[in-house]
This record gives C-alpha cells, structure tokens and sequence, in this order.
C-alpha cells in the first residue's frame, strides 16, 4: 500500500466522522449510511484514477484472470513505454500489434495494425507493479510484472519454453520458422543468413547455415555448393522438410578415413521469387556416441522446420 493510497484511507475516515458527527440528530441512519457509501465511492474512484494514471510503465506483463487457480500464465502484454506494443500468446506462438492511450480511470487499447479493434480496460487498483481490473466483459482480471526480461528481445514462446524445459523457436523474417536447443545451440541472425551453431563438446565445427537468396533458384545454388565440394558429392531430390509437395534438392559430401572427419549436407528448395538453402557442416570424431548426438540435434533444427508462406 503506497503513501498516496494510505493519505486517501485517512481522508476517508476523517470524513466519515465528519459526516457521522454533522448528521448526528438530523435525519435518518439510512441516509447517513447513503451519504457516507457515495463518499467511499468517490475516494475509491478517486484512487482507481490514480492507478490509471500511473500503471504500466514500460515492461513486459502476463495476463490472467484474477479468480483463476494455478493460472498457464502463456498470455503476455508487452508495453513499449511509447504508446505501443503487443499481446503475445506464448502457448499459440502468436503476436498481436496494439496502441494504447491511459486516461484517468481507464486505459483504451487498439488492437491490431489494420482496422483495429478498441477495448477499454478499468483499472480498480495497483500494488507492487501488478495492476487489477476488468474489460468490458467484467472479468477480473491480473496484470502481473514480469521480471528481467527485455522488453524489445521478449519472446513470449521462448519464455514459456523455458519454464516449461522445451525447445526454443526461432522466426526468420522470412516466413520460416525451427525449434532448437538453447542449452547447446546459439543463433546468430543477421540479414539473408541466420547460423546454428552447436556449442556443447563435439569434434570440430557443427552447425546449419540457413541462407536465402534471389540470385539463384534452388536446383542452380545446389550445383554450385555441389562444386566446391569436389567430385565426390553427390546429388539426391525429394520433398522439402516442412512441407508435403515442394520438391527440395540436395548435395551431400560424406566423411573420408584419414581426414578430419568433416562431412557436408546441404539442401535447397526455390522460395520467393529466389531459393531457400539450409547447409549442415559437421565433424565426426572418434566418439561415436557424441557424433550421433551431433548428428541427431542438427538434423532435428532441419526436421522442424515450418512454412508461414507457400
């Protein structure tokens, strides 16, 4: 309870008395009783304006319903601090632009980029940051604080991922999107050209270059990454992960006895007036274990793989 809520409980006792001792004598107890409730309706309304005027500050907010047992705590409201942001269903993997105005009781949202739809929450109180009330539906409802989380990099997916144990996604800006291990894989994204690479004890590099590209389609690129690798590649055709009738293209270099074990599995499929390439560069070593453990985690990024666009 903060000082400026405390100073409104002690106005309204004062008042009370004073309305109690002036009406002493003059009148009905039903109507003191009146008089008395619309004061404490005031000063309630008074104190649910204040709140208004000072919640959600720039943060990250997960959404339940007051009444709720043990609530999911899935769905988030993410506030840029600049009179924008966005709801964020980390169970749906979905993501809704809003804008929002906070009035003196109340804080109106307007949901969506294209013809948006206004909603109008009121706010009853705020305590340590979480913030009460209801839209117009009059469910009462919590806005709860999420801490050390950044606001522009929050993933609500990846956050409830986390707490749950599950794999991470990632969304390429593309249109694509993989599921991969954060313990042992760490993405780097940058441009055409996104990076997976595995961090945890293997026999040289591992990792999947996904690139996309408008100067080549993809049987064209696959030949071309099929040079560099020399005579002994070799080239296969067949669907697309993530898809069930897009024709994908493949060039595969195994390991050699007497190298360094290093093996290449690239794969390409054309996409966006250009071509979308996924490159698997690997090393075996002599732990056969660890090599299929390798193995089986990059080639699980590539067996997720999910299309937002044909």
């Amino acid at each position: 309870m903060n000082r400026r809520f405390v100073s409104k409980v002690l106005c309204l006792a004062s008042v009370s008395t004073l309305v109690i001792g002036t009406m002493t004598g003059c009148g009905s107890s039903e109507s003191k009783a009146t008089s008395i409730a619309q004061i404490k309706d005031e000063l309630v309304a008074s104190t649910g304006a204040m709140a208004a005027e000072s919640v959600f500050s720039r943060g990250v907010y997960v959404n339940y319903a007051k009444d709720a047992e043990n609530p999911d705590k899935t769905y988030f409201y993410v506030f840029n601090g600049d009179g924008t942001g966005s709801i964020e269903d980390g169970a749906a993997d979905t993501s809704n632009y809003f804008e929002y105005k906070i009035g003196k009781k109340d804080v109106t949202f307007y949901i969506g980029s294209i013809d948006p739809i206004e909603e109008k929450f009121t706010v009853k109180s705020s305590e340590d940051g979480y913030v009460y009330g209801s839209f117009e539906d009059g469910l009462e409802l919590v806005f709860e604080p999420v801490s050390d989380v950044e606001v522009d990099s929050f993933n609500a997916t990846n956050y409830v991922n986390e707490q749950n144990g599950h794999d991470f996604v990632y969304h390429d800006a593309n249109g694509w999107s993989v599921k991969y291990d954060p313990e042992v894989i760490t993405v780097n994204a940058g441009g055409p050209m996104t990076t997976f690479v595995y961090t945890a004890e293997s026999a040289g590099t591992n990792m999947i270059t996904a690139t996309y590209t408008v100067d080549k389609n993809a049987e064209e690129s696959i030949k071309e990454l099929g040079k560099a690798l020399g005579d002994k590649a070799f080239y296969t055709e067949g669907i697309f992960p993530g898809t069930e009738d897009v024709k994908g293209y493949w060039v595969v270099l195994n390991p050699e006895e007497g190298t360094s074990g290093g093996y290449v599995t690239a794969m390409a499929r054309d996409y966006m007036e250009g071509a979308l390439i996924f490159e698997m560069d690997g090393h075996f070593g002599e732990d056969e274990e660890n090599n299929m453990l390798v193995s089986d985690t990059l080639a699980g990024i590539v067996d997720s793989l999910t299309f937002e666009t044909k």
